[in-house]
């Protein structure tokens, strides 16, 4: 089922397109990674979702309904975590979460077995004021993971988190993808997203520049994947090899490149393409006595592609200006 169907979106404020035409879905079981600079269009897309925003033209779909149509069903069945989460100070942390449980008709004992889950067990019958940024964030975690919900929106959760809170907090995503929950998650901190997310949406100037699973992005910015091969000796006589191997099947862009790493180990950028005959080179050699193998992350493929996407604004306001020059 498709817990989210964006067609054709566009929201204007005064002019101004914050989201520019993006359609995409999102399944049960799926986690979709939003990521974009800032003002990309992505608290803009998170709010008509949640039906806080009506879209100036397009469709969205959620749960099968209209998010704006103030569904029952769907408030029960989603939980969101803003980027910068706000309660009641003077309210305890297991009030605050009684308080919100009992709008979404939970009860108290999920509460307080998610006040635990959360890890602040130790800190629940402390005002909220007494908190740092870490302990809101895993409040506000809490309060999102309220009534079991299908879908779940977190816009930057990892904010404040230490790292083992983070990685606590990856699993919680992990178990709910399993469980069948859709999960949009929003953040800045890309190397930690990677492994958890099943796409990636990637917006620019409120466009989607790129979307799809991390392969299928790989696959269309035709980044390099780099191996590097370590021997206990001959290190140079392999680096000529390869050398004249990567030249000779992909001349000399600059992407592609082998380089001595140190006294045993060389370092090959190939492309996909070519990736089968350079590992088969590599693994005749004698000496060889470790490779490992590193695709494009996240992270270069998300800089690959906002990358293009301002090189070619430049591209046509350069053109744009020389055209004023000859009239």
């Amino acid at each position: 089922m498709n817990m989210i169907e964006l067609q054709g979106v566009h929201k204007q404020f005064d002019g101004v397109h914050a989201v520019n035409g993006i359609s995409l879905v999102v399944q049960e079981g799926e986690v979709l990674g939003l990521f974009g600079h800032n003002g990309a269009g992505k608290t803009t897309t998170m709010k008509l979702i949640l039906g806080l925003l009506k879209p100036s033209s397009g469709t969205i779909s959620v749960m099968g309904e209209s998010p704006a149509e103030n569904n029952k069903v769907i408030k029960r069945s989603l939980g969101y975590l803003p980027e910068n989460v706000s309660f009641y100070p003077q309210l305890t942390g297991r009030e605050v979460l009684y308080y919100f449980g009992k709008l979404k008709g939970v009860s108290k004992k999920q509460c307080d077995l998610l006040i635990e889950r959360v890890g602040l067990g130790h800190a629940c019958l402390r005002k909220v004021k007494t908190y740092s940024k870490g302990m809101k964030q895993r409040l506000g975690l809490a309060q999102a993971l309220l009534g079991e919900p299908r879908l779940l929106l977190l816009d930057e959760p990892t904010g404040g988190l230490d790292p083992v809170a983070t990685v606590d907090f990856y699993q919680v995503v992990d178990e709910l993808k399993h469980k069948g929950c859709a999960v949009v998650l929003c953040s800045h901190v890309l190397p930690g997203v990677e492994k958890h997310i099943s796409k990636a949406a990637i917006l620019g100037k409120g466009c989607l520049v790129a979307y799809g699973a991390l392969d299928e992005l790989r696959d269309q910015a035709r980044l390099p994947i780099r191996l590097n091969a370590t021997f206990s000796q001959g290190r140079d006589q392999q680096f000529s090899v390869m050398e004249s191997a990567i030249k000779s099947a992909q001349g000399d862009q600059p992407h592609f490149q082998v380089k001595k790493v140190n006294a045993q180990s060389i370092e090959c950028a190939v492309s996909s393409e070519n990736k089968l005959s350079v590992l088969k080179q590599l693994s005749a050699h004698d000496h060889l006595t470790d490779m490992e193998m590193h695709m494009p992350s996240l992270e270069q493929i998300y800089l690959h592609f906002n990358q293009s996407l301002f090189s070619s604004d430049e591209r046509l306001k350069n053109t744009s200006t020389e055209g004023l020059r000859s009239h």
